[in-house]
């Protein structure tokens, strides 16, 4: 029998990825569909049925095919998941606390996610066509809350919003931990010693190592852009990584 639940998207997609990572730490099945972004095809965000259900046309997606209930974004799939089967260690339920992580992921689309279209998209989505002012703006914006990140929000705690992980950690850590040398080596956090503490305590959460392969099958590229036959080799085995934990639970 399927999984009630689907999420739309590919590995290589942080917002993807992020979600993914979410459902194998909690041990919740799901069916992975696999979805291009930007493609008009039948297994594409453009398509018209997937946009009948994602006007955003976007990754991922979440289905709940019981219920037929719909959502899309990133983070607010992961903190209606979290709402629903009550994972209060990652979202909390007091209020002041989840206002915390909450403030954090309202931050994060104009901070942490910037480090996407500043170093990764450029390469692996030349498609987009980011013009130079805009990667160098998106650079800019993502060094200003590496910054704050650094003296602030990891002076003095272990993690983003006090000294246990939350989702906020998840989606932040999913932006910045693409770049590292273990994986695409396209940012050195050398100078940022908070936030490279900070990065090896998120690879311990349980479900990285599977989530974030796709990546390692990736590998480095500080020295140009892979070709088409290689992002779509580090997909497809992401892909097998997640169903073969999904098979597993």
């Amino acid at each position: 029998m399927s999984a009630p639940l689907k999420i739309y998207g590919v590995p290589l997609s942080q917002a993807v990825r992020t979600v993914i990572w979410l459902l194998l730490n909690k041990k919740l099945p799901f069916e992975l569909v696999v979805t291009v972004p930007g493609s008009p095809k039948a297994n594409g965000t453009r398509d018209p049925e997937y946009m009948k259900k994602f006007p955003n046309a976007t990754i991922p997606g979440l289905e709940e095919t019981d219920s037929g209930f719909l959502l899309g974004e990133s983070l607010a799939i992961m903190t209606y998941l979290c709402t629903k089967h009550g994972w209060t260690d990652l979202y909390p339920d007091d209020p002041e606390r989840r206002s915390k992580v909450d403030s954090i992921l309202h931050y994060h689309h104009r901070s942490f996610k910037e480090a996407t279209l500043a170093f990764f998209a450029p390469k692996v989505r030349p498609d987009l066509g980011l013009a130079e002012p805009v990667i160098e703006m998106s650079r800019r914006v993502f060094t200003n809350g590496l910054k704050a990140m650094e003296t602030q929000w990891l002076a003095n705690n272990q993690y983003l919003t006090g000294n246990s992980p939350t989702v906020a950690d998840m989606a932040a850590y999913v932006e910045l931990g693409q770049l590292k040398k273990e994986f695409t080596n396209t940012f050195d956090y050398q100078e940022f010693s908070n936030v490279s503490r900070w990065l090896d305590d998120m690879t311990k959460l349980d479900g990285h190592d599977d989530s974030h392969l796709v990546l390692k099958e990736l590998g480095d590229i500080s020295q140009g852009a892979p070709e088409m036959e290689r992002i779509m080799g580090a997909n497809m085995k992401g892909i097998e990584i997640v169903n073969k934990k999904i098979a597993e639970m």
